[in-house]
């Protein structure tokens, strides 16, 4: 890997624009190369001339760049060293109170279980900030080396190196090793104080994996041979689809009650080729999204997750299709596979990826209580892909609404049309829920930043599904109906723009 794209793969986001401007440094030094003149048609004073005023402008872009980054360095140690101060006194302090509970009831002096949990977050998310302000005086510094050594290999010379060895390797942001002691100090305390002495303990805790960090083999076999049998039952299920002798209002009810289920597996494959596709272009997804970054699923993890969904669908789709020679209710079978997706993400035991699960719904929680909460990058994300999942959710209200209206009789379909066209209330709602969950954290985000563009301007575009969705369910009633359903309906959107009004 290029060190361009080492770089933007390991920097900290949010300090972008305090890294070394590696990418501009190198488009400099190629630019004075090529806008030089042709060796061998002008004396050697004018060629020298012209390297001798582009190092003048290169080495005070580069001073440039250093004093910035000795800056920043020095102000985030500074932080660095009063937050080290602050976590080691708020745990002597527990520590006494500890001791001094301990004499009085004459048991054992520890801490507080949750106090210490607590300490233990604080310090592990303290750790997590020194390691990343490791890895830019590292990173800078490696952004120096290479810069400067290509420098003088494209220019045939060694200022590059001199310039190296006088400045770079004299700044404070590369001679100053405070960064290490406060790493190695903060190791020892939780081993000590925190974690009794087990220092496998607590580097378990602490330490940060890398973002390039390699799959295991098992988990990319799991991918291939799940990816591969979803393929191959899929093919199975197509083949008998073509030879099975269902009715159409069977075809059309068994479609819309497996439709939605496959875009979720759909979607969440998907999600595992976007975090590819950030990963190779160095955009650091943990980060943005507020990921714990020492536990956190990554594209491979998702794709099994969608391959091992995909060989299940299938199943179950295949049982549908014979669930006569089966002996089967037909019906049994989506709601089955509803069933086993539900439990998966409700599961409350520290199995199948419990963290990721539950920062889904946390992050969705929030979504739905939007406009109560402040809105974080994760939530607006997550509603903008609730506006795309809508024929998911619609289908996912099909299905609930199907098995409320079917009765006991789930060997064939009864009549759709009351889950479907003749639903006027329920649907409706359910269609107007992503792009309200969009509209009220638009309002929420204006509330906190008063900012009218763009918060009031999207907000008014999601207004638009609304009308969209109000005229369209008005146009299916009856005419003598429409009248007075319409002054409901009007009045009920009046009533939630007045409330709206009140909260902003």
């Amino acid at each position: 890997m290029k060190f361009a794209e080492h770089l933007s793969a390991h920097i900290t986001p949010e300090w972008r624009k305090q890294y070394i401007n590696y990418e501009e440094m190198k488009a400099m030094l190629y630019t004075a190369v090529e806008e030089a003149p042709a060796a061998e048609s002008v004396e050697d004073d004018i060629l020298k001339r012209h390297f001798a005023n582009f190092d003048e402008s290169f080495f005070t872009y580069c001073d440039k760049e250093l004093k910035k980054i000795n800056t920043f360095y020095s102000e985030k140690l500074a932080e660095a060293t009063r937050k080290s101060a602050t976590l080691n006194a708020e745990l002597k302090t527990s520590l006494e109170m500890s001791e001094r509970l301990a004499k009085k009831t004459k048991k054992t002096s520890v801490l507080p279980h949750r106090k210490a949990q607590e300490l233990k977050l604080a310090f592990s998310e303290f750790y997590l900030s020194l390691i990343l302000l490791q890895n830019y005086q590292n990173l800078n510094h490696t952004g120096f080396r290479k810069i400067l050594k290509k420098h003088d290999k494209l220019l045939r010379v060694d200022s590059g190196a001199k310039w190296r060895t006088e400045y770079v390797e004299a700044s404070h942001f590369f001679l100053n090793k405070d960064i290490d002691k406060i790493i190695n100090d903060t190791e020892c305390v939780v081993t000590s104080e925190l974690e009794s002495g087990d220092r496998q303990k607590a580097m378990k805790r602490l330490r940060v994996p890398p973002l390039g960090e390699q799959q295991s083999p098992w988990t990319t076999f799991k991918v291939g041979l799940f990816s591969g049998s979803f393929i191959v039952l899929f093919i199975v299920v197509v083949l008998s689809g073509c030879f099975n002798n269902l009715s159409s209002e069977d075809l059309k009810v068994a479609f819309r009650l497996y439709r939605g289920p496959l875009l979720i597996i759909e979607f969440i494959f998907l999600i595992g080729v976007n975090i590819y596709g950030w990963r190779s272009s160095g955009v650091n997804h943990v980060l943005i999204f507020e990921l714990d970054p020492r536990n956190h699923l990554s594209e491979q993890h998702l794709m099994e997750l969608a391959a091992i969904f995909g060989v299940i669908w299938t199943l179950s789709i295949l049982s549908f299709l014979y669930s006569t020679a089966l002996s089967i209710p037909a019906y049994a079978n989506p709601l089955t596979l509803t069933l086993i997706m539900l439990v998966f993400l409700l599961n409350p035991f520290h199995v199948l990826h419990h963290d990721a699960r539950f920062w889904l719904l946390r992050i969705s929680f929030r979504m739905f209580s939007a406009p109560f909460f402040h809105v974080g990058f994760a939530d607006f994300w997550l509603g903008d892909q609730l506006n795309s999942l809508v024929t998911a959710l619609m289908d996912y209200e099909f299905l609930t609404c199907f098995y409320i209206t079917n009765g006991n009789d789930w060997m064939a379909a009864s009549d759709s049309s009351m889950c479907m066209e003749k639903d006027f209330y329920i649907r409706p709602i359910v269609n107007c829920i992503p792009a309200w969950v969009r509209f009220a954290q638009c309002l929420r985000r204006y509330r906190d930043s008063k900012e009218a563009f763009p918060h009031l301007v999207n907000a008014g575009k999601y207004s638009t599904t609304f009308m969209v969705v109000i005229f369209g369910t008005l146009r299916s009633f009856n005419a003598c109906e429409w009248k007075g359903r319409f002054l409901i309906v009007l009045w009920t959107i009046l009533f939630y723009f007045s409330k709206l009004h009140e909260y902003l």
